[in-house]
C-alpha cells in the first residue's frame, strides 16, 4: 500500500510541477476570465459611449413627428435603463457632420409619412453597437400603437389587447404526484444550467486527465524508464497510482477553473448582471450534487483504466493519438449525447443510453437533473456502471500488465492474449 501511495504522491507532484499543465491551467483560466467578462469588456471597449452613457441617435426636427415623438418619449420612460437617446437636427447634412465629431452614432431617416407608419431608415458610419436591435422593439411597439389608435378601440381595450400572455409552468412527476412550479429563472431553469455546466465538467475530467494518464505511460515505455519502474513498483500499483494521482490533478484543476469563474462571477460589474437572472443554488435538490460527484468518480474510473491500458500498449507517443481513437470517440459520444438531449431528455435515445456504461454519466445524470427518472432506473445505472468499472478495470490490469513489458510495434490482441498466457497473467 506504500508503494501506490508513493505512486500517487509522485504522479501528481510531476505532473503539477511541468510547464505544460502550469501553462495550459494559466491560460484556460485566462480564457475563462475574458469569457465571463466578455459582456463588460465589450461594453467598455465597443467604441459607441457605452459605458459613459445611452447612444445618441439623431433625426432630422419636424420629420415624421407622430414616429420621433412616441420614440424619445419611449426611451424616456425607461430612464437610466435606456440604451438610447433621441437628438433632433437641422437637415441631414448636419446629422452627417455630427456623425463624423462623434456627438452621435446614427440617424433616422422617414420615407411615405403620407401613411400610417413611414418607412424608416438608420444610417450610420458602422452598422454595429446593438443600435438596431434597440430601435426595432420600440418602433414595433409604437407603431402598434398608432394602428390602434386608428382602430377605434378604447384606451382599456388597446392596452388589453397588447398585453403579453403570461405562460405559467410547472414540472410534474407522474409516479409521486409532487409539482413544482417554475419559470426562466425557476428550479427547472436552474438545473438546466447546473445539468450543462456539469455535463462540461466531467467531460473536461473524462478526456483531458484520462489522456494525461494514456500519455505518461507511453512516454515512460518510450524513454525506457517503465523497465526501471518495474523492478521496484508492481504494474498493477503503477497502473491505478498513475490513474488515483491524475484524479487528484484534473480534481484540482477543474476546480481552479470553477474558482476563477466564481471569482469573477463577483465582480461588481457582474454581480450587477447577474442579480437580473434571480439565481439561488439552494433552490436545486442537494441530491442533484451527490449525483453529480457520482457519476463523475463513475465515468473518470471508467475511462481512465481504458486510456490506462491502451497507453501501455503503445511504445511511441507518436501513436498515442491512432490507439486512442475509439476510446475517444466513447468519451466524445456520450458528452455528445449529453449536450444535444438536453432538449429531450426523455426521449428514448437518452432513455437507453443511460444503461449504457459508457454514456451513463452523461445521459442518466442528464435524466435525473431534467426530468424524473424511478429510483430503480437510477440505481440499477450506477449499478451497471459500477460493475463496468470493475470488469474494465480487471481486464486493463491484465493488459497493463502485459503491455508495459511489450516493445516495437503496437501489438495485437492475439499477441496481447500470447503474452498473457506466457507471463501467467
Amino acid at each position: 500500500m506504500s508503494n501506490f501511495w508513493t505512486v500517487v504522491g509522485f504522479t501528481a507532484r510531476n505532473k503539477m510541477r511541468t510547464k505544460s499543465f502550469i501553462v495550459t491551467t494559466l491560460i484556460i483560466s485566462l480564457i475563462i476570465s475574458i469569457g465571463v467578462n466578455l459582456p463588460f469588456i465589450i461594453d467598455r471597449f465597443s467604441g459607441d459611449g457605452a459605458g459613459d452613457g445611452p447612444t445618441v441617435i439623431g433625426y432630422v426636427e419636424g420629420q415624421a413627428p407622430q414616429v420621433t415623438g412616441p420614440l424619445g418619449a419611449y426611451y424616456e420612460r425607461l430612464g437610466d435603463d435606456a440604451d438610447l437617446q433621441l437628438a433632433a437636427f437641422a437637415d441631414e447634412q448636419a446629422l452627417r457632420d455630427a456623425i463624423a465629431e462623434g456627438a452621435i452614432r446614427g440617424y433616422l431617416t422617414f420615407e411615405g409619412q403620407g401613411g400610417t407608419f413611414p418607412e424608416v431608415t438608420y444610417k450610420a458610419e458602422s452598422l454595429g453597437g446593438g443600435a438596431t436591435a434597440s430601435l426595432m422593439p420600440a418602433l414595433q411597439t409604437i407603431r402598434n400603437d398608432l394602428i390602434l389608435e386608428e382602430s377605434g378601440l378604447t384606451a382599456e381595450q388597446r392596452a388589453a389587447l397588447i398585453e403579453p400572455v403570461a405562460l405559467n409552468t410547472t414540472q410534474i412527476s407522474t409516479e409521486t404526484g409532487a409539482e413544482t412550479e417554475g419559470g426562466e429563472t425557476g428550479p427547472s431553469g436552474l438545473a438546466l444550467g447546473f445539468v450543462y455546466v456539469t455535463i462540461i465538467l466531467l467531460f473536461m475530467g473524462i478526456f483531458i486527465t484520462s489522456q494525461l494518464i494514456a500519455t505518461e505511460v507511453t512516454a515512460e515505455k518510450s524513454s525506457r524508464v517503465m523497465e526501471i519502474l518495474v523492478t521496484s513498483v508492481a504494474p498493477l500499483t503503477q497502473m491505478f497510482g498513475k490513474i488515483f494521482g491524475m484524479f487528484l490533478v484534473g480534481t484540482m484543476q477543474i476546480a481552479t477553473f470553477v474558482l476563477v469563474v466564481i471569482v469573477n462571477a463577483s465582480l461588481p460589474h457582474n454581480q450587477e448582471m447577474l442579480s437580473g437572472f434571480n439565481i439561488n443554488l439552494s433552490e436545486l435538490d442537494p441530491m442533484m450534487y451527490v449525483y453529480a460527484i457520482i457519476f463523475y468518480f463513475g465515468g473518470y474510473f471508467l475511462y481512465a483504466t481504458l486510456f490506462a491500458a491502451v497507453g501501455s500498449i503503445v511504445s511511441r507517443t507518436e501513436e498515442l493519438a491512432q490507439a486512442l481513437t475509439p476510446v475517444t470517440i466513447l468519451s466524445m459520444a456520450g458528452f455528445y449525447i449529453g449536450i444535444f438531449g438536453m432538449s429531450a431528455p426523455g426521449s428514448t435515445l437518452i432513455k437507453v443510453a443511460s444503461f449504457i456504461p459508457f454514456f451513463t454519466p452523461f445521459a442518466m445524470f442528464l435524466r435525473v437533473g431534467l426530468t424524473e427518472p424511478a429510483a430503480w432506473e437510477i440505481a440499477l445505472g450506477i449499478g451497471i456502471l459500477l460493475a463496468s468499472i470493475f470488469v474494465f478495470g480487471w481486464l486493463s490490469a491484465k493488459i497493463y500488465r502485459t503491455g508495459v513489458l511489450m516493445y516495437g510495434k503496437r501489438p495485437s490482441w492475439k499477441e496481447i492474449r500470447k503474452a498473457m498466457k506466457a507471463y501467467k497473467i
